[in-house]
């Protein structure tokens, strides 16, 4: 049977949450390891401690993959004064690659948002801030005979996917002119001599972490020796990227027994949360880990409730009596994320196990 390699694992992730879609502060990707190794069995963690390496190394495990990066701040040493110091040289020493799949994995439509909002039953869920600057739109000019091949390479490549609608472009016909000089090479025409030829502008819009992916695509597709394109940056908002999500109940709910089924469906021990009005609660936004800087955009779009954890003292007079602020705590409301990529990784590979680990790294305790 033909053994993957961590590499391998590593290129499946980041096709699902690619690392362009981590935040500027983050630490995504693999942090220590032999990309070249072969995978002999993955430990799926929401953080990365010193129990969950001996956890991995006695349960036959080479890779960890976990959601919080474990080097997150950067090290300028490794004697072992820290607790992630010696999470890496445990790592390293017995030979166990540590990746991690963070922000990206927030920042994706099916990523750590949307498992809490299946967590919590909701209906059409959606992205709550949509990111901007995460899209680019490509034009260029092919004949109007090389038109399909061209376009098909695009799409393959990943250009023309706008939300639920795949392989989108937008084409007109033209006459387009050139002269080449003596050093070329035409597909068309003679050196020195003007050639018009019937040409098709085409348009399609790609993910900017797919640029690299989408522009070779193009040149390799392209019959023209030098192949003429613009590649811009947009200001529009993407709809499958950005943070938090929002979404309904299928019954509106009396906000304590909103509560009760929040502390329930989370299994978390406490709900911190802002005064209850009689009014029931219908919409829910929400955001995994940190989300106080989302409130604003939460009441913007009319939710009655806020789930996320992190909330400052001053955060909660935020709300203003305008909507029900929930924190949960940062693990409780990430927990799920293992649940998650467990999920994704069995299905996509079957030539070794991944197994949850049963390390509790919740670093806070409830009395």
């Amino acid at each position: 049977m033909q053994t993957s390699k961590i590499k391998e694992v590593v290129a499946f992730l980041e096709s699902w949450a690619p690392r362009g879609y981590q935040e500027s502060y983050d630490n995504s990707g693999l942090l220590t390891g032999d990309d070249e190794a072969a995978v002999r069995g993955i430990l799926v963690s929401l953080d990365c401690t010193e129990a969950v390496v001996q956890e991995a190394v006695q349960r036959g495990c080479n890779m960890i993959v976990s959601h919080h990066p474990v080097i997150f701040k950067g090290l300028k040493a490794l004697t072992g004064s820290t607790y992630v110091e010696r999470t890496v040289i445990a790592a390293i020493k017995n030979d166990v690659a540590l990746y991690a799949i963070h922000t990206n994995l927030d920042n994706i439509r099916t990523g750590v948002n949307q498992r809490i909002a299946s967590q919590l039953g909701l209906q059409s869920a959606r992205i709550l801030s949509p990111g901007k600057d995460k899209l680019m739109k490509l034009v260029t000019f092919v004949p109007a005979g090389d038109l399909e091949k061209v376009r098909k390479a695009l799409h393959d490549a990943g250009a023309g996917q706008i939300g639920n609608y795949e392989n989108c472009s937008f084409e007109i016909a033209g006459t387009g002119q050139f002269r080449p000089n003596e050093k070329a090479d035409p597909h068309i025409g003679k050196s020195g001599k003007t050639k018009k030829v019937e040409e098709v502008r085409i348009e399609v819009i790609l993910p900017t972490h797919r640029e690299r992916a989408v522009m070779n695509a193009l040149k390799q597709a392209h019959p023209y020796e030098e192949v003429a394109y613009y590649l811009s940056r947009l200001e529009n908002e993407n709809q499958d990227v950005g943070s938090g999500m929002i979404g309904e109940l299928q019954k509106p709910m009396e906000p304590t027994a909103f509560l009760s089924r929040l502390k329930e469906v989370m299994q978390t021990a406490v709900v911190r949360h802002t005064t209850v009005s009689k009014a029931a609660i219908s919409r829910v936004a929400l955001c995994g880990g940190s989300g106080s800087f989302l409130l604003g955009e939460a009441i913007r779009h009319g939710a009655q409730a806020f789930v996320s954890s992190d909330f400052k003292y001053h955060d909660f007079f935020d709300a203003e009596g305008r909507i029900v602020i929930c924190d949960i705590g940062h693990y409780e409301s990430e927990q799920f994320t293992k649940v998650l990529l467990q999920e994704v990784l069995s299905e996509k590979f079957t030539t070794f196990a991944s197994h949850f680990s049963k390390t509790v790294t919740n670093p806070i305790s409830y009395f």
